[in-house]
């Protein structure tokens, strides 16, 4: 029987902790002779060995036990909650439930899909759950994330990203295709699961046959029934034997608390892996690049230490060559999971037995009078610092370490964290539903109501995008938008690339900004020698224009070699570049460019270089994102926003920092407030071209500034100009009128 190959499976492009534990061993096994061979309803093959070892460790986790109660709640009601703690095996086990209910009806209702908060956990549980039905990943069960699907029309078990099955939504507002929707980890309280949990509302009550099962930790088990109503609730307990142990007070640098202490552990020889709760993702990547380097000082036997960063926001993971040393290592290896707490869905790997949690996280709150996000450090909630204790499974070793005192638990620490649609930019998401409004879907009933001002904010800025007609519903443009999967303001700039032919370029840097940023933080002592190779790639024009310069040297170094994944390797670890970064903005570009084709928009001939085509990226740019300008006020890169009084610096992996040459006026991707306010991605604009393409009523809601009367100034003299051209024109007409002579 054909079983699926995990070697090739490539690291680089998911993020995961552990694939499940195969051996050439599980081959070799056979069943007894004289016994019959029992057929795999899902492919009418006979059942492998190691199906039957999975088996039993399947029927060992705690929601094995609740199998009949789930069956029959789910034969039974539309609606089914399952609240069970971490580890308990729910996200593994129910889904291959309702693939066995959609089997037992022939799935004359349809198949099954279950969405999860990250890409990463949609592969991995697509990987396990496709070994234990003893199926191939890809044919039977499959998944589908932001840019990448792994599925058949032969797949009846579909793992997928919220905001997939949310786009999908789009084409197919009554998921017609589906007879059980599963919505995982509906705790973690996404923009995108908020919003399925409040349009599949009005879907069930259009399809009486579907089947919506949502799985969620215990403390939203409550406010999910008050919002449905009477449905079954199944509870899935896991009983916990971890050692609690509280910091006497709290610590005043959590970061260097918790890296001293996993060094602590790992000298005391105590076997077991560790997972580090961090504040935010650059933490995790500070304490990975530390690890690493204090590598080198450790005593060889106590064993290696193996860092694994997990980023809920990004699709990266372990660089190839620690992946290797773990290969060819022979010693004890003891991997450390670094994480956030938005990133506990993450973990899957078996044996923990340490968890270091610092108590804090770093959270971005969009501020929708400002159009930015602020970043606040804040205490974690009570369900969040429960769950990580969950980590810990059943180990009855195992030891919580918290960097906090336990007071701390009671006094600073709120019951849950607040809802992403009251913290978001909500522009998408009102795109979204102007979309579903067309299929009379547009009316969510959000279990959190967001707050008046952010969609007013996003209603304002769609209108500026040119996405609304004058009645308030999506224009033609706007639906041409909501195809791509991306910010309105970048749809809208690829949009305007048709027009001013640089389609080609547009898209490349669309696939740049949208992949995780290619730019590596360059070790210790390095700095210099980074910033050197980065030079390589600068553009006069500025970030944009040195993205498409990096993308385009990639591409000609894979061109270049006849092993490319080894040329593409080695030459981004010479120019202190993200691998799997790039590679990323290889797939999604070829993805924009299938939308392209299919909405059949044009894409025009690469011609980047020219000073023609440089003045065209520029006006697509600004055609969406005229709202992120701003102005240095002193010469010496302080950058005053347009939109509000806030200041901002340019960001170390700009083009423009520490150079002689600093732009006065700038059009920049991204912009948040924190201890170092700085913008992202920057290029130069005139104020011109600023005046020639944004929409006149939003400069006229433009709040006085010095910056808005330099621009009125300019526009004083643009109108100045056209007026005396037309003028002459008009003076040129009447002489060659007069000349000609009267035809009789």
């Amino acid at each position: 029987k054909k079983k699926m190959d995990f070697s090739t499976f490539n690291p680089e492009s998911h993020c995961f902790s552990e694939l499940p534990e195969c051996s050439d061993d599980d081959e070799e096994e056979i069943l007894p002779c004289g016994e019959d061979l029992e057929l795999n309803p899902f492919d009418g093959l006979p059942y492998s060995s190691r199906y039957y070892r999975l088996m039993k460790e399947r029927e060992e986790l705690p929601v094995w036990k609740e199998k009949y109660s789930f069956m029959q709640s789910l034969l039974h009601n539309q609606i089914v909650i399952v609240s069970g703690d971490a580890k308990t095996g729910k996200s593994s086990q129910i889904p291959q439930w309702c693939a066995e209910y959609c089997l037992s009806v022939r799935y004359q209702h349809g198949v099954v899909v279950c969405t999860q908060v990250h890409r990463q956990t949609a592969v991995w549980l697509a990987l396990r759950v496709a070994d234990e039905m003893d199926v191939n990943v890809g044919h039977e069960v499959g998944y589908f994330v932001p840019f990448e699907s792994c599925c058949t029309t032969e797949t009846i078990l579909r793992y997928c990203t919220d905001d997939m099955l949310q786009r999908e939504m789009m084409s197919t507002p009554l998921l017609n295709y589906y007879g059980v929707i599963i919505l995982d980890d509906v705790h973690e309280r996404t923009v995108a699961t908020d919003a399925l949990l409040g349009l599949l509302k009005d879907v069930l009550l259009t399809r009486p046959e579907l089947r919506l099962v949502i799985l969620t930790a215990p403390h939203m088990s409550s406010e999910l029934q008050k919002y449905y109503g009477s449905i079954p609730l199944l509870r899935v307990e896991n009983k916990y034997h971890a050692e609690v142990v509280y910091s006497c007070s709290i610590q005043k640098d959590h970061f260097l608390s918790a890296l001293r202490l996993l060094f602590e552990i790992h000298h005391t020889k105590e076997k077991g892996d560790i997972v580090i709760f961090l504040a935010c993702e650059q933490e995790i990547e500070k304490a990975y690049q530390t690890i690493r380097q204090e590598q080198s000082n450790l005593n060889p036997d106590l064993g290696e230490l193996i860092p694994v960063p997990l980023y809920p926001t990004k699709h990266d993971l372990i660089p190839k060559s620690n992946q290797d040393k773990q290969k060819c290592c022979k010693k004890y290896r003891r991997k450390v999971l670094l994480t956030t707490s938005f990133g506990e869905s993450l973990i899957w790997i078996k044996n923990v037995t340490f968890v270091i949690d610092v108590g804090v996280e770093r959270r971005k709150v969009y501020n929708p009078r400002i159009r930015a996000d602020s970043v606040i450090t804040q205490p974690i909630s009570k369900s969040q610092a429960e769950m990580h204790k969950q980590i810990l499974g059943m180990s009855s070793s195992g030891k919580l370490f918290c960097l906090y005192p336990e007071e701390f638990t009671y006094k600073e620490m709120k019951p849950h964290p607040p809802a992403k649609i009251q913290e978001s930019n909500l522009t998408s998401m009102v795109l979204f539903l102007k979309r579903m409004d067309i299929a009379g879907f547009g009316h969510c009933d959000f279990m959190s109501r967001p707050a008046p001002e952010s969609l007013m904010q996003a209603l304002e800025d769609l209108d500026y995008l040119a996405a609304l007609d004058n009645d308030g519903n999506l224009s033609e443009f706007g639906i041409i938008m909501s195809e791509f999967p991306l910010d309105p303001q970048l749809s809208k700039s690829i949009l305007a690339s048709c027009e001013f032919e640089c389609v080609d370029e547009m898209l490349t840097i669309a696939a740049m900004v949208t992949a995780p940023n290619c730019f590596l933080h360059a070790p210790p002592g390095t700095e210099e020698i980074a910033l050197t190779c980065w030079r390589k790639f600068s553009h006069p024009a500025g970030d944009h224009f040195t993205l498409i310069n990096v993308f385009n040297a990639f591409k000609e170094a894979s061109a270049d070699s006849a092993n490319q994944y080894y040329c593409n390797e080695k030459w981004c670890r010479d120019y202190f570049l993200s691998c799997s970064a790039l590679r990323m903005a290889e797939i999604i570009r070829a993805e924009l460019v299938e939308i392209m084709k299919r909405i059949e928009l044009p894409i025009s001939e690469p011609d980047f270089g020219s000073k023609e085509n440089l003045l065209r990226i520029k006006k697509s740019l600004l055609s969406g994102y005229f709202m992120h300008i701003a102005r240095d006020v002193d010469g010496s890169g302080n950058y005053l926003m347009l939109t509000h009084r806030q200041v901002a610096q340019l960001h170390p992996f700009s083009s423009y920092y520490n150079t002689r040459r600093v732009p006065e006026w700038v059009l920049f991707h991204e912009f948040s407030i924190a201890e170092d306010n700085s913008i992202r991605v920057v290029s130069e604009i005139s104020p011109d071209l600023f005046m020639e393409l944004a929409p006149q009523y939003y400069f006229s809601n433009l709040p006085p500034s010095e910056s808005k009367d330099i621009l009125q100034e300019v526009s004083d003299h643009l109108s100045t100009v056209s007026a005396v051209k037309e003028e002459q024109k008009a003076t040129n007409d009447n002489k060659e009128n007069e000349e000609c002579p009267q035809t009789p």
